[in-house]
């Protein structure tokens, strides 16, 4: 299955190396193997993390020009994941997407992308100076959520601009929804560009058949994931994973040289490092106890009064090609409180956190880190909740139709750059918005910069607000003011 010994750690090995050869530090960081670290934080950490925080010199190699392990543990996995490059981004998904754009349009290029996209898809965009053409995703009413786009809404996108250089897509989306990736992958190389898709949720899903198909297996040209979401690397690891036909390695190699700093943790790359390994040689063992385990929770919840975790049933409907089972969407709008609601009840009363919260739903992230301890400890909870809430005449959430995309007058980074002048939201109808709006997480933009201010949109953020949804994106925390273009 794989051409180079997936057994192997370069990079973590030439750390080891470097401690068990008890080296004297005179380079940075300066806490110098921890003994200059604030004892309280060293005590409370352990000491050898510190023993592997170190910087660029050849025993350990350079992530900007990569000769060594470093080099050897990206060509391993790219091997993992069937890619012809792989690059780490110790600079999250987020700028890993930044620069898998950057890499594919230019100031000026059109980019075809879905709505519901993640900020950092739209800071990619301002970035480039690239124009971006935006595609309405699936909206499920019930549930309150976008799934996927269409093979059929690209392909008359692509008709109705054939001159774009680049199609973005999402798969899966925060939900663990997936979209026909295959036949949209043919679809935009039939007009010989690029599809780069952001996989930020789908790090795990070519190791295990009973997942949908990932990017790099659909022939996607280049695709970001958050190695830190679902499988083992620490919180900031994210990995590039490039085709050559359609995209320039060494092009991405240097944006992201641009983007990235040139002091990266050695600890969260040689994570990546161990994290490939893990699931290149024990991911479907170990996805499987992952998916068994989100399948009886999901039976589970399906059986508690007033809650909704959608599954296969589902799978046929617009933007539903396949699911990740390991992401479990619970609805709460039949027990007549928000998201929100449930999850600030499951963190202070129950201190279980979930992953994120919106008006109808939280969303539980299922992983092989997981046991069924914790999974029947979210169930007690859900069923005492069920029993406090169910049947007592609290009024059902009302869905909240999404705004319309507004029109587009300014490219994003013409209204990002621009003078802009501070106004109360109510005063800025009509105006060009110079900011983002957006909820967070899973920070879609309901307003990018170069669009204009609608009724609608500013009525759809005071309901967020009032439901204690947080949003955000304008300098002011408070969200009542916003810049617009002068």
């Amino acid at each position: 299955m794989y051409k180079l010994d997936q057994n192997e750690t370069p990079l973590f090995d030439a750390l080891k190396e470097y401690v068990d050869r008890e080296t004297i530090p005179f380079h940075v960081p300066g806490h110098k193997k921890g003994e200059g670290m604030d004892e309280e934080f060293r005590s409370f950490i352990g000491e050898n993390p510190f023993k592997i925080d170190v910087t660029v010199f050849k025993l350990v190699d350079s992530l900007h020009h990569p000769t060594g392990p470093i080099k050897k543990a990206q060509q391993l996995a790219a091997d993992a994941y069937g890619a012809d490059a792989t690059f780490f981004s110790i600079h999250g998904t987020s700028g890993a997407i930044q620069a898998m754009i950057m890499s594919v349009v230019s100031a000026g290029d059109k980019i075809i992308i879905p709505r519901n996209v993640h900020k950092s898809v739209t800071a990619g965009v301002i970035l480039s100076g690239a124009t971006p053409v935006y595609m309405q995703p699936e909206l499920d009413k019930r549930v309150g959520i976008a799934h996927g786009v269409t093979p059929e809404t690209v392909e008359k996108t692509l008709k109705a601009n054939p001159d774009a250089k680049a199609v973005l897509i999402i798969n899966p989306t925060y939900y663990g929804v997936a979209t026909d990736i295959k036949r949209i992958a043919d679809i935009v190389h039939s007009y010989d560009i690029p599809l780069i898709v952001d996989e930020a949720h789908g790090p795990h899903l070519g190791f295990n058949a009973k997942l949908p198909m990932s990017g790099m297996e659909a022939g996607a040209d280049i695709c970001a994931q958050s190695t830190h979401k679902i499988i083992g690397a620490l919180t900031q690891c994210s990995l590039l994973q490039v085709r050559s036909k359609r995209v320039d390695v060494h092009r991405v190699q240097q944006i992201l040289n641009l983007l990235q700093t040139t002091s990266p943790s050695y600890i969260l790359m040689a994570s990546l490092d161990c994290a490939r390994r893990q699931i290149a040689l024990h991911g479907r063992e170990l996805l499987d106890k992952a998916i068994s385990l989100a399948n009886y929770a999901r039976e589970e919840i399906n059986k508690i009064p007033g809650f909704y975790c959608f599954g296969e049933e589902i799978l046929g409907e617009p933007g539903v090609y396949a699911l990740d089972p390991t992401k479990i969407t619970i609805t709460c709008r039949d027990l007549g409180i928000t998201g929100y609601d449930l999850d600030m009840i499951l963190s202070n009363k129950y201190h279980i956190q979930m992953e994120m919260s919106d008006l109808y739903n939280v969303l539980a992230v299922g992983s092989f880190g997981d046991t069924k301890e914790n999974i029947d400890a979210l169930l007690k909870a859900l069923k005492e909740i069920s029993q406090d809430f169910y049947g007592k005449g609290n009024k059902k959430a009302d869905f909240i139709d999404i705004p319309n995309i507004p029109s587009q007058v300014k490219i994003p980074r013409e209204a990002f750059n621009s003078e802009k002048v501070c106004v109360s939201l109510k005063e800025s109808i009509g105006k060009i918005s110079g900011e983002f709006l957006m909820a967070y997480p899973p920070g879609i933009p309901i307003l990018c910069p170069g669009e204009t201010i609608t009724n609608e949109i500013i009525d759809y953020v005071q309901r967020l607000k009032e439901t204690g949804l947080y949003v955000q994106g304008t300098e002011d925390p408070e969200v009542n003011y916003i810049k617009v273009v002068k």
